[in-house]
């Protein structure tokens, strides 16, 4: 049995853009799922779609467990094995961090769509809004926010 429900009628449609810089420590998983909630309950906006999106090719973002944190440690263990550094990559200027890194982004990808409802992000009980940092170093990563509805 199919349930549908119509949420926001009739509502006139809003945009609004805002902007998140993270700071990272260096390789690791940054929870950005507070930030992003602050930001999306202060538009207004009850109803719509949120977009998140990282301006990097070395850093990504995920929705990921946020309860047990050793999900995350396993995560960046996956990623270290499915993109390790300790092969011979032909770009490499950057460092042996680099093409990892940019190989970890495009198998978690650098935009989230997240849907909206009463003010908040549509998120599970366990699920959490994470930034990726592939690099070693600290980076400071900026974030496009787009929020669309009524």
């Amino acid at each position: 049995m199919l349930n549908v429900e119509t949420l926001s009628e009739g509502s006139v449609t809003q945009q609004v853009n805002g902007r998140l810089l993270v700071d990272t420590q260096g390789q690791g998983l940054v929870e950005i799922t507070d930030a992003v909630s602050r930001w999306v309950f202060g538009t207004g906006i009850l109803h719509g779609l949120l977009t998140v999106f990282c301006r990097h090719t070395s850093a990504s973002l995920l929705i990921q467990e946020n309860a047990d944190p050793d999900v995350r440690l396993d995560l960046m263990a996956a990623f270290d094995r499915l993109a390790p550094r300790d092969v011979a990559y032909i770009h490499s200027v950057e460092g042996p961090d680099d093409m990892p890194a940019h190989i970890r982004t495009v198998l978690s990808g650098v935009s989230l769509s997240i849907p909206v409802l009463e003010g908040q992000m549509a998120l599970g009980t366990w699920q959490g809004l994470y930034l990726a940092e592939h690099r070693d170093q600290p980076h400071s990563r900026d974030l496009i926010l787009h929020l669309i509805g009524a």
